[in-house]
């Protein structure tokens, strides 16, 4: 059999370079309405009084009262609203759908509605805490009391916003007593769970479909569940197919971001080396807690970054502000800690005189060694290997040394990063349950059915390659159409890096059971997800194997900072991962391009803030993402190291690419301009800062 990894052609090139294929705008149907939604003009308080004009005929307003089942979407915590009833928690909040077949009629019925309010001062600062978690490893605290020295540093992260190609979207239409959904989504039965819910329907009574997705990057995890439950209710009263899909403006004012963070460590320094380690995380949820939990969580268990250490107290909390929710995003809490620690780790061994690289390579993660919930890495780690192949294409030495002449203005930094793949602990077993169907078709063809989204990562190329290659077949006489509830089970959403390492290895094991059954006519066979015994996690102590597998990384990034403008410049990148085995190598290079790019642009570029509760990039000529101008030349190596329980021994690799962007960068430009940087990102404003500041 081939190696899998040679690449191939990606099944929808054609339909994607030709324009054929059809996202959610594209689809028409006869007698479709259009959906705008008339949003709250404060940031916080509560609704007096709204008096809505006279509609002309075919127009409607469709508001919390239309709701019959419950206002609230089904995402973890039931704090966010379909249609807000009468308080006000963030500027923008939704309040109602007009509904008609003229936009512009749509606008001016919307200026026409009048709303009293009776506002309240919004709180804007994180002083409410609405979850905390805390965990510790050996000796916890108790590290500080035998320390020689306490080093102790602030870190700060900002939003990022997702920046996908194509809008958030969705068309709906009555199919009889059923209420069906067409959207660019990744996460097919959050969105019809939350239907469920929203409608007080039977199951059988909903169906969402993913359409063609123009990226999503998290984006489209747990915020089109909103946006569904408000247009199914629109659908299921109306009884007429509609469409809601949001312009860029009003996308970027009122979908969810990466949530800023602050981050507060302190290190046990005895002997010269990290005896312990404490930290203390604060995220900012926006108004709504939404899947804040969690990603603090991620956020936690990444404390000690690709480091092993010994004692830890780790701490965290999320915090609400009347500001637009956050959420999923590539990465999912990851990015913010890994910046924070690999910033400390390289602060720390300057403030002790120990060359950083000798000083981080001493305390690297081994196989067997305890993760930061006293879990193990059964896995052989191979980043001595991968940290040396660095270091040797960048000639980073060479360069360190040489741009570390406050005069030149040149930097090079390297970061070293992990990624747990999967959800957390017993998270696949005890609540996404995944299961997926495999047919084998009369005219001798196998049929792919699961709810995974191809949002443009090549899950569609992928996937088929790997039944072909085990069923040693044409990758063409393999169907995997977009994912269709009325057909597909629920093989969990496609997020947390668990696409083809979990759902990837369900497949290849209906495959091979198909294989055996290869002579018989027509017939499907199912499976179900099974954890592997080793995994025991507990999620209120954080104590075990919080995944089940980890992927690697290194990242060095080469900078210019200009002397005037203290403008950055990506001079080139050398990046190595191990993501365990690569199903479709040039698909893993797409990745770690665009995945470094993110993160490069997330630690130097991306500037995204509020200003009393408001936004204040609205668009992509506000909102600065790398282009291709801003990028350059980016050398990748992938090393194997298959994982046992994934196919092929493929692992994740969606949002590893991602998380050692920012500390690369700003490492790079530390050395460029022989100042430390403790925040991102490192515009050419906080450059002049830490010039001007004139501390090292």
């Amino acid at each position: 059999m081939k190696d899998i990894s040679k690449s191939i052609n990606k099944v929808d090139n054609e339909e994607k370079i030709s324009g054929s294929a059809k996202y959610t705008a594209d689809i028409k149907i006869e007698g479709m309405l259009f959906a705008m939604t008339l949003r709250s003009s404060i940031r916080k308080g509560e609704i007096k009084n709204i008096s809505y004009p006279d509609l002309p005929k075919g127009y409607y307003i469709i508001d919390y009262k239309d709701v019959q089942g419950k206002n609230v979407v089904k995402v973890i915590f039931d704090d966010m609203p379909i249609f807000t009833e009468k308080k006000i928690s963030y500027l923008y909040e939704p309040i109602a759908l007009v509904i008609g077949p003229d936009k512009q009629k749509i606008v001016e019925i919307i200026d026409m509605i009048e709303i009293e309010y009776k506002e309240e001062e919004p709180l804007l600062a994180w002083t409410d805490s609405v979850l905390d978690y805390h965990f510790d490893k050996g000796i916890g605290l108790k590290a500080f009391d035998e320390a020689d020295k306490v080093i102790t540093y602030d870190y700060q992260t900002g939003y990022q916003e997702q920046a996908y190609i194509e809008t958030q979207g969705f068309i709906g239409y009555p199919e009889g007593e059923k209420t069906t959904l067409i959207g660019s989504i990744q996460c097919p039965y959050y969105v019809k769970n939350a239907l469920i819910q929203a409608l007080g329907e039977r199951e059988e009574n909903v169906r969402v479909i993913q359409s063609t997705v123009g990226g999503a990057f998290g984006g489209k995890e747990e915020f089109p569940s909103l946006m569904g439950c408000q247009l199914a209710v629109a659908v299921k009263k109306i009884k007429k197919p509609i469409q809601l899909i949001y312009e860029r403006e009003e996308d970027m004012l009122v979908t969810t971001k990466r949530h800023p963070a602050k981050i507060n460590f302190e290190a046990a320094i005895k002997d010269n080396k990290i005896y312990g380690l404490k930290a203390k995380v604060g995220i900012d949820a926006g108004a709504t807690i939404g899947l804040s939990g969690v990603v603090l969580s991620r956020a936690l268990l990444a404390c000690t970054g690709a480091y092993t250490i010994d004692n830890l107290d780790i701490s965290g909390n999320v915090y609400r502000t009347n500001t637009v929710p956050n959420g999923a995003f590539r990465g999912f809490g990851a990015p913010q800690m890994m910046f924070a620690i690999e910033m400390f780790v390289e602060h720390i061994a300057q403030d002790l005189n120990i060359n950083p690289l000798e000083f981080r390579n001493s305390i690297v993660a081994k196989q067997n060694d305890l993760t930061s919930t006293s879990g193990i890495y059964r896995d052989p780690i191979l980043m001595p290997e991968m940290i040396e192949k660095a270091i040797e294409v960048s000639n980073y030495l060479e360069k360190k040394k040489t741009y570390s002449n406050p005069n030149i203005y040149k930097g090079i930094g390297m970061s070293y990063f992990f990624h747990g793949c999967g959800f957390t602990g017993s998270g696949e077993k005890d609540t996404i349950k995944a299961r997926v169907k495999l047919r084998k078709t009369k005219d001798n063809k196998a049929e792919i059915l699961i709810a995974a989204v191809d949002m443009g990562q090549g899950v569609k190329t992928t996937f088929r390659k790997l039944v072909a290659n085990i069923l040693e077949i044409g990758i063409e006489d393999v169907i995997f159409n977009n994912p269709d509830t009325d057909f597909v089970p629920d093989s969990g959403p496609t997020v947390a890096s668990r696409t083809m390492m979990i759902v990837g290895g369900l497949v290849a094991r209906a495959t091979r059971e198909i294989k055996k059954r290869w002579h018989e006519k027509e017939f499907i066979v199912e499976k179900e997800y099974e954890q592997p015994e080793y995994i025991k996690y507990d999620e209120k102590t954080f104590k075990g194997d919080a995944y089940p597998a980890y992927s690697w990384g290194v990242n060095v990034v080469e900078v210019e900072v200009d002397k005037t403008t203290y403008q950055v410049k990506i001079v080139k990148t050398w990046s190595v991962y191990d993501g365990g085995k690569a199903i479709d190598e040039r698909i893993v290079f797409g990745q770690a391009d665009g995945g470094l790019a993110q993160g490069i642009g997330y630690g130097y570029l991306e500037v995204m803030n509020h200003k009393d509760g408001r936004i204040q990039q609205k668009n992509m000529t506000d909102y600065i993402i790398p282009t291709a101008l801003d990028m350059c030349d980016m050398e990748t190596y992938l090393y194997d190291n298959p994982y046992a329980y994934g196919p092929y021994g493929a692992k994740g690799v969606g949002e590893l690419t991602l998380v050692g962007g920012a500390p690369a960068v700003a490492k790079a430009i530390e050395n460029a301009i022989n100042k430390r940087v403790y925040k991102i990102p490192v515009t050419p404003e906080y450059i002049m800062e830490l010039i001007d500041n004139g501390k090292n």
